[in-house]
């Protein structure tokens, strides 16, 4: 058998090793990361940070596990890849040979071209080392400022607030998160969000990154020129690929590393999967860039398949997310435009009180489900998942909602508000 060598030991690295050797018992397989020297759990940061778990708490599986599997964990930083050569360069000076090579590099958070951004006390959180210096830069402060709403800027809010940082988020939008949550969902994340002591400044975006004398922050500058004191800038605008490897080799990359449906970059005998990998051509609806825990999971096992000599197609299937802060759950399956489109009706169902949320989106001239969004109420994913594959209709489902309870004890869902708001709809003129 040949060698694999895995560049990442994220959950696509990881889950493609795993299935690679089920599927091929003999095959050398080393996974490489600079980040840490075992696989580590990269959504339970915060509660590392929040002091729920310590560091060690964040390792994937026990130490044995990986030499029981035979997959050798290297822990060092890959310099430049010779691909022509079928080599990489550590940093350490050593040369590793592969026979084929998956490039599961992960993201970076994104940053700003606005000066000041290099000021000390500027971090955004991806990396076990963001986590550290946000760790250290937080240390005995009082203030912080945050750019961005998305599901990282939340993150590290309850983050701080839960050691009496006050915190103040500049949110780009007219409503929170307005990229991917209706007004009504985002209202109601807004209200619970203040009531956690988080103050949102909504259409306001940074202009700069005051410093003191030291180089440390002391306050950030609004584009409409308010001036915002603060001892930390927390940067939640998103991540983007790391490519950097694959692009000094001469692979094809764009916003990552370019992909067929087989996750084959444009050199032969290698891979790329996860939050690198960008599909050359995605199929419609879907984002050539997928930055998903539950993906890149999916393009781990899947290139795993095509490693082991049996090429498999990547298949993505129906659209899932889901999240906790502060005490929400949120949950989405399917298409869930922040926006509704002409052709589709969705059907709302909210209880202020507990921040709960049910938003079932349909075709408006079939009556088609096609997607859900929901906060603090769990629905069963495959149950979800097959609603929508078979295109059944909003009365068919609102009918069998209750196969969706996720724990019919624990999570009684409103069966009888939404058939009063389902009603409600049928009763409204044709337009």
């Amino acid at each position: 058998m040949g060698h694999t060598v895995i560049i990442g030991n994220g959950i696509t690295g990881i889950t493609a090793a795993i299935t690679l050797r089920k599927l091929r018992p003999q095959e050398r397989i080393t996974i490489i990361s600079g980040e840490t020297p075992y696989p580590i759990a990269r959504t339970a940061f915060m509660y590392v940070y929040m002091g729920q778990l310590r560091s060690q708490h964040l390792q994937t599986h026990e130490p044995w596990f990986w030499k029981e599997n035979q997959l050798d964990l290297l822990f060092a930083r890959v310099q430049k890849l010779h691909p022509a050569e079928k080599t990489m360069a550590l940093e350490n000076g050593e040369t590793l040979a592969y026979d084929q090579l998956l490039l599961a590099t992960g993201s970076v958070y994104r940053t700003l071209p606005c000066p000041g951004i290099d000021a000390s006390g500027v971090h955004g959180l991806y990396s076990f080392q963001d986590l550290t210096q946000i760790e250290e830069a937080t240390k005995g402060i009082k203030s912080a400022v945050l750019v961005g709403g998305g599901l990282i800027g939340v993150e590290l809010a309850e983050m701080l607030r839960c050691r009496g940082i006050s915190v103040t988020m500049f949110i780009r939008e007219k409503h929170y998160w307005g990229s991917n949550l209706p007004p009504e969902e985002a209202n109601l994340i807004t209200a619970h969000l203040q009531h956690q002591g988080v103050q949102l400044l909504f259409q306001t975006q940074i202009a700069e990154v005051l410093s003191d004398a030291a180089g440390k922050v002391k306050a950030v500058k609004t584009t409409a020129g308010q001036e915002i004191p603060c001892e930390f800038v927390g940067l939640a605008i998103g991540a983007q690929p790391s490519i950097e490897l694959a692009k000094e080799a001469g692979l094809e990359t764009q916003m990552g590393i370019l992909v067929n449906e087989f996750l084959e970059t444009s050199q032969p005998g290698i891979y790329a999967a996860g939050d690198c990998a960008q599909f050359k051509n995605p199929k419609t609806g879907h984002p050539a860039v997928e930055q998903l825990w539950y993906t890149g999971r999916m393009q781990g096992e899947t290139v795993a398949h095509t490693l082991s000599g049996h090429k498999t197609a990547y298949e993505r299937g129906v659209w899932f997310n889901s999240a906790k802060f502060f005490e929400v759950e949120y949950q989405s399956y399917g298409q869930v435009p922040a926006v509704i489109p002409p052709d589709t009706e969705s059907l709302l169902w909210q209880e202020p009180k507990s921040n709960r949320s049910i938003r079932i989106y349909f075709e408006k001239e079939t009556e088609a489900v096609t997607g859900f969004n929901l906060l603090n109420v769990r629905f069963r994913q495959e149950v979800c998942e097959r609603w929508i594959k078979e295109k059944s209709t909003l009365e068919t489902v609102l009918a069998q909602l209750k196969q969706a309870a996720f724990d019919a004890e624990f999570h009684r869902l409103p069966l009888s508000a939404l058939f009063t708001v389902y009603n409600q709809y049928r009763r409204q003129p044709a337009q």
